[in-house]
Formats: C-alpha cells, sequence, structure tokens
C-alpha cells in the first residue's frame, strides 16, 4: 500500500507547473543566506535526534529507534509538499485550518509573495524552513513508544499525525488568522506547536501501547551507547540555534538574541539538572547534563524571541527542575514512556509558555507583548488560555490515532519479537556496539563483549 500510494503521487506530481519566478532584486540576500543556514541547522536536529534517543535505549533496540526518527524526513517531506505546507500555511478556513488547495503540489509557491511575516525572503525558502519543524515533530514521540511499537504502524502515526494534529497547531499559532494567533498567544519557535503536541502524543502513545515487559518486571535497562547520547545533544544544541534564531526569519539583531537565549537557557538546564541530581545523593552523570540541556532547549524555544538573555537563565533552571521532579514521579508509576518525552518536551513546552507569559518584554521583541513580571497579567493569562486549548487537543487527537491504528493494524510487536529485539525483528539489522566477532570453525559468530 504505502509503494502503490507513492507510485500515485510520483505520477500526479509529473503533471504539476515547473515555473519558478524568483524576483531575487526584492529579497535581503543576506536574509537568505541566513535562512538557508538556519532551514540546515534544523534539518540537522533530526538525525541528532535519532543519535540522542538511539543512544539511551537497549542495544538490542537502537537502530529501530533511530530509523522512527530519521524516516519522517522522508515521508514529511513528500506529505508537505503534496498537502501539508497548505494545511498550515494556506488560506485560513475560520482560523482552524488552511485551504488545501491552497498549495497543492506546491502550487505558487515557487513564484507567490514572500510570507507576511517573513517579507525578505522567498516563499519557497520560508516553506522550507517550515518543513523541517514539521519533520522532526513526530520524531519527537519515538522516544515515549520505544522498543514495541512496529515500523509500519510508526509510518502511518506519522501521516495522520502531521495531518491532524501538528497542522492544525501550526495553522492556529503561526498563520496570522489562527485561532491563537488572534487571541494573542505567543509561540516564537514552537512550544505549543512542535513540543506539547509531541509531548503530549508520547502520553497518548505510551497509554495506549501499555509497558514494555522489563517495565513489568522492573528490569533495569542500560544505555546502548552514552557518547551517542553525547553526539545527539551536541547536534540537537547546534541544530537548535537555527531552530530559534532562525524564527526571527532575517538576519537581524532579533535572531542574535534568540540565539543568546537558546545557548544560555540549555547551558542553565544541563547543570541544573545534574547538580539537582546530585542534590537527591547520585553522582554527576553525562545523561543528567545531556537531557537537562536538551529541557533547556524546550523551555526556551516559545519565549526565543520574545524574552532577554538574563532571562533564559531562570528559564532553563526552573524547566529543568520541574522536568527532573516530573520524571521522578512518572518512574513511581505504570506509565511506562520509555524516554521520558512527556516529563521532557511536553512539560517542558508548557513551561516554556508560561515563561513567555511572564517574560516577555517588548523591549526585546516590539511585535511581542509585556509579560505578568512587567505587569501585564493579561498576558499570562492568554498563554495559560491557549494551553488549555492546545493541550486538550493534542492528547486527545493523537490518543484517537493510535487506538484507530490499533484498530487497522497491530501496533504493538509481539512477546517474542520484543523478546528479540526490534532491530532484527523489524529490520533484520543488528547494532554490534558491544559484541566481539570471533572467528570459529563455523565461521564468524557473536559473543558479548566483556
Amino acid at each position: 500500500m504505502p509503494f502503490v500510494v507513492l507510485v500515485l503521487v510520483s505520477i500526479a506530481a509529473m503533471f504539476q507547473p515547473s515555473l519558478v519566478n524568483f524576483d531575487l532584486g526584492k529579497y535581503n540576500s543576506a536574509d537568505v543566506a541566513w535562512m538557508l543556514v538556519a532551514t540546515a541547522l534544523v534539518f540537522l536536529m533530526t538525525p541528532g535526534l535519532a543519535f540522542f534517543y538511539g543512544g539511551m535505549v537497549h542495544r538490542k533496540n537502537v537502530i529501530s529507534t533511530m530509523i522512527k526518527s530519521l524516516i519522517a524526513a522522508g515521508i514529511v517531506s513528500v506529505l508537505w509538499l503534496i498537502v501539508g505546507y497548505s494545511l498550515c500555511f494556506g488560506e485560513s478556513v475560520h482560523g482552524l485550518i488552511g485551504n488545501p488547495g491552497t498549495h497543492l503540489f506546491f502550487k505558487g509557491v515557487n513564484s507567490g509573495q514572500p510570507w507576511t511575516l517573513m517579507p525578505t525572503v522567498p516563499l519557497t525558502l520560508f516553506a522550507l524552513f517550515q518543513l523541517m519543524f514539521a519533520i522532526i515533530t513526530p520524531g519527537l514521540v519515538v522516544g515515549a513508544v520505544a522498543e514495541r511499537i512496529r515500523f509500519t504502524s510508526y509510518v502511518l502515526f506519522i501521516i495522520l499525525f502531521s495531518l491532524l494534529v501538528y497542522a492544525p497547531l501550526a495553522h492556529w499559532s503561526w498563520h496570522p488568522d489562527g485561532i491563537l494567533a488572534k487571541m494573542g498567544a505567543l509561540d516564537f519557535a514552537g512550544g505549543t506547536v512542535v513540543h506539547i503536541s509531541a509531548g503530549c502524543a508520547a502520553l497518548a502513545g505510551a497509554m495506549v501501547l501499555k509497558q514494555r515487559r522489563s517495565h513489568i518486571q522492573h528490569k533495569e535497562i542500560p544505555p546502548a551507547n552514552i557518547p551517542y547520547v553525547l553526539i545527539g545533544t551536541g547536534l540537537l544544541w547546534f541544530g537548535w540555534f537555527g531552530f530559534n534564531a532562525g524564527s526571527a526569519g532575517a538576519a537581524s539583531s532579533l535572531s542574535v538574541s534568540a540565539f543568546g537565549t537558546t545557548n544560555t537557557a540549555a547551558a542553565a538546564a544541563g547543570l541544573s539538572w545534574m547538580f539537582f541530581d546530585v542534590l537527591k545523593g547520585k553522582k554527576p552523570s553525562v545523561l543528567g547534563f545531556c537531557i537537562g540541556a536538551v529541557v533547556g532547549l524546550v523551555a526556551i524555544t516559545p519565549a526565543a524571541g520574545f524574552v532577554a538573555i538574563p532571562q533564559s537563565i531562570f528559564i532553563g533552571h526552573e524547566a529543568a527542575v520541574i522536568s527532573n521532579t516530573a520524571v521522578y514521579y512518572r518512574s513511581k508509576t505504570k506509565l511506562d514512556d520509555t524516554l521520558d518525552v512527556f516529563p521532557c518536551h511536553g512539560i517542558g513546552g508548557m513551561v516554556g509558555m508560561l515563561m513567555t507569559g511572564i517574560f516577555a518584554t517588548k523591549a526585546v521583541n516590539a511585535g511581542g507583548a509585556n509579560g505578568w513580571f512587567y505587569g501585564n497579567f493579561s498576558f499570562f493569562w492568554i498563554q495559560v488560555k491557549a494551553l488549555l486549548i492546545v493541550v486538550p487537543y493534542s492528547f486527545l487527537m493523537s490518543y484517537g490515532i493510535f487506538k484507530f491504528i490499533n484498530y487497522i493494524l497491530p501496533l504493538r510487536v509481539t512477546q517474542a519479537e520484543e523478546e528479540e529485539g526490534l532491530d532484527a525483528s523489524q529490520h533484520a539489522e543488528k547494532y554490534l556496539q558491544g559484541t566481539l566477532l570471533v572467528s570459529t570453525p563455523e565461521g564468524l559468530t557473536e559473543q558479548e563483549a566483556v
């Protein structure tokens, strides 16, 4: 079925207009160059996420976990060109969704007027920049359902989530006529659109799939490769500069400020998570610093272009402590969110949205608002109302998607496949880190490394 669909899409694409008519004279070359770099940086976050997640699961599930993040680059890229961009940024239908026919198969994107809020770069570049956000969002959910979800079922989840959860939220928040934008809610680079939506979907997925056998048996699963986690963290941190600073839409003072808040919040959160663990009697942990840094990046995302750099230290610190505490209490329940996506991305995104309502200032971004800290409680209340809309929608819709998939396809692997590991059972491939290949009369055999 997926192959047949792709064949039909390929045939339809052949007959689409080929007009490319950029009047480069009306664009700013520096802005175009920066946005090209920012787009590439955001794409780099997807393989970074694959390393980040892949290093933390059991070694028999490394490959299957990594590909579920990276496959989104293929699926969402094609889906975005066909209808995804139109649903997010097409002509608004009552502020709820974009008209799918506005830019079907990128109609008008190659020769259209620039996006209203990014007038100095071609519309195509804006569309490609936004594509990278759409790619990484379903990839974030992988961490919650790792080690037990079928690959084919997850492919279907990516499609349905992108159309039914991501696209509406992107339209609500980032289209000038979207219901959240008209309400006055601010999300600079994806606190609601990316992280809260993915975090709530992760919670729904963990609830539908239920616990892994290892979780039921209270087995401690050692991370497959902590250096992978370090590599993934570095790539995510690096790519996040494009994620946040690129959302300024230009090579401007605002992009510089967003760059600074991004780095500062990540640094403060990484240190806070590590030292908070030490306060609880643990040793300073490499994983702790890496997870904390990512939580800081999550929390600063909605606020990056609205708050000043000094306040980002407080945002990163508080997000790390709150998410760390949420991870602790989650571990006391039967909820099997494998890599704590909901406590880190879901709750981290919520903290970031609320912190935006507190610390946003027009001194940083005149197009924003002053927050509660600057005497404007009404804006903080707007952010709260936006959360009260986004969180239930993301969770309930995602829960319905997982239930629907489970009705038409097996969502979870069999007990035997789970025991064997998803690398072998789903992909017939093996991750050999931690094994030795030993020569025997029968040939090469694997032995566990000592």
